[in-house]
């Protein structure tokens, strides 16, 4: 049965893809289809695989050694706020990201980041049929998050054209931050975090390459882009840099979390008494349909919705922290496609962040990028949804 789900799920995804392309012609299927059937093997490999389980684990082994080191520091600072045995949000799940922020600085200043990527990126590009500057984008975004990543292309963007413009703004959408993927382990699952990692790197070539395709011309000078993103400092002022950026990230979310956490409850309740339903219940009934297909059993499907929804008209930490209070209530199936769904940047909030980012480097980019905002979210949701599909496929 999960294969009817599957291609029925695949197929409403092609169709919304096909309608809303931007030319319809130039669609290459056959790079569809081979980025597809690479990421069901990456996915079996992951999930199913003796060695991809153990690679998952070491992976998530690193991530907690890390955040074990990145509570050292914040005990030092916050630790008498909490009571010995109790939970801190904000010093347990946000505060690591100033210590994770840290160590990509470091690893950006030895030059170790920008060699991974350009490797990562050359080999995506043989296999994607997209450019260079895609492919290298599609890691970059993910290693340094949606809004620091532009920053290595500030002597390019001039060039850009609108539709590679969609393309880089849209798979910063569909990513998330390396620095704060150790934020999400605390939450939800280690496995599905990194697999998601994996998963929408692909996604985002499939639904990129239907909704936008167009000729990948390297028109683009890449020695000026590798030169953008040096900035001559001493180590310990880079360091210091990464680490205060770090500490507003973690400021940010935890705002992000208290104001939009108040809203929907303020809005459940005002829901609950005017309408007799609560706000999350109304907007999961709009996402019912796409929780069907993930193949969610009949009973949880509008609770998954929504919490797929909040993510979208929030942010991600905010639906994970949901998940997190009603995992006793699904299923191990609906755990991992919900999961894997939220592990993504795809919510209205991220327009603004991108467009900002864009702007304080190219206002013409910026108010491009603005002109199709929701349509980036429409895309990355897209990529969302392909990965957890492909998840309740294989689990």
């Amino acid at each position: 049965m999960r294969f009817v789900y599957f291609f029925l799920g695949l197929l409403i995804l092609f169709i919304v893809g096909f309608l809303i392309s931007t030319d319809k012609k130039k669609i290459k299927y056959r790079y569809i289809i081979q980025v597809l059937v690479i990421e069901i093997i990456l996915a079996l490999f992951l999930f199913r695989s003796s060695v991809g389980v153990k690679i998952i684990s070491g992976i998530a082994a690193v991530f907690n050694a890390l955040m074990g080191y990145a509570a050292t520091g914040a005990n030092f600072v916050f630790g008498g706020m909490v009571q010995e045995g109790g939970f801190s949000f904000f010093i347990s799940v946000l505060l690591p990201i100033v210590f994770i922020s840290a160590l990509i600085g470091i690893l950006q200043y030895l030059r170790v980041l920008p060699v991974v990527t350009s490797a990562i990126g050359w080999i995506l590009s043989k296999v994607n049929g997209m450019g260079r500057l895609e492919s290298f984008n599609a890691v970059s975004s993910l290693l340094l998050g949606q809004s620091e990543n532009f920053i290595a292309y500030k002597k390019i963007l001039g060039q850009i054209s609108k539709r590679r413009m969609y393309t880089m703004a849209a798979t910063a959408m569909s990513t998330v931050s390396l620095s704060i993927v150790g934020s999400y382990m605390q939450i939800i699952e280690p496995q599905y975090v990194v697999s998601a990692l994996v998963l929408n790197m692909f996604s985002t070539f499939v639904v990129l390459l239907l909704i936008n395709p167009y000729e990948h011309h390297e028109e683009l000078s890449f020695e000026a882009m590798e030169s953008s993103s040096r900035k001559k400092q001493s180590f310990f002022e880079m360091l210091s840099e990464y680490i205060i950026d770090g500490f507003k990230v973690a400021i940010i979310v935890g705002a992000m979390l208290i104001g939009f956490i108040a809203l929907i409850s303020m809005l459940n309740d005002i829901f609950l008494h005017i309408f007799g339903i609560n706000f999350q219940n109304l907007l999961g009934y709009v996402f019912y349909p796409f929780a069907w297909l993930l193949n969610i059993p009949s009973g949880q499907i509008l609770s998954a919705a929504g919490i797929m929804a909040t993510k979208i008209v929030s942010n991600e930490f905010v639906a994970m922290t949901y998940l997190h209070q009603h995992l006793q209530d699904f299923t191990p199936h609906t755990v991992a496609v919900i999961s894997v769904f939220l592990v993504s940047f795809a919510n209205f909030g991220s327009i603004g962040i991108i467009v900002g980012a864009v702007q304080g480097l190219n206002k013409e980019k910026g108010n491009m990028v603005a002109s199709f905002g929701l349509k980036m979210v429409l895309g990355a949701t897209m990529v969302s949804f392909l990965s957890a599909l492909i998840t309740g496929l294989i689990i």
